[in-house]
């Protein structure tokens, strides 16, 4: 079972990854509040050299001229509960614990669907990367599961 533990620590380290980076996506939000974000946007195009009248800035530019301090609570508020729960099952899988295995296999099985239905919309590798990425850890977290569940009847049928 050693090949388990180094997969399950695998595994929690990409969760561990993915819950830090959506806690400082959340904590940048919440340094965003009760300022201009329509002037920081702006700043941001103007840094990079884009086209303000070209599709993707002008999104960026709209969208920032909507979102006011309430928003960017809420969505702060939402960075830091996903962020918890990627941090917990990362915990979890780094101790080998059951639930986190469970865990993990219904948090990254809840993305399937969508993953398939954006990649149905518009094929790129990034789309297909994070579907393949999804798809191998729920198996191979099933497979775990399968694996334990089976040693486990295994071993009570010779008490």
């Amino acid at each position: 079972m050693s090949g388990d533990k180094a997969g399950l620590r695998a595994v929690a380290i990409v969760e561990a990854a993915k819950g830090l980076l959506v806690l400082a996506v959340g904590l940048g939000l919440f340094s965003l509040m009760h300022r201009d974000l329509q002037a920081i946007a702006e700043h941001i195009v103007e840094r990079f050299h884009l086209n303000p009248a070209s599709r993707y800035p002008q999104i960026f530019l709209d969208l920032s001229g909507k979102v006011g301090d309430s928003k960017l609570q809420l969505l702060a508020l939402g960075a830091l509960g996903y962020s918890t729960l990627h941090l917990i099952e990362a915990y979890g899988l780094w101790l080998q614990r059951r639930w986190a295995e469970w865990l993990a296999v219904a948090v990254a099985g809840v993305y399937i669907p969508i993953e398939i239905y954006e990649l149905w919309e518009r094929v790129t590798w990034i789309r297909i990367s994070l579907l393949a990425i999804n798809v191998a850890i729920v198996a191979y977290l099933a497979g775990v599961l399968w694996r334990t569940r089976h040693a486990a009847t295994a071993n009570r049928g010779f008490s």
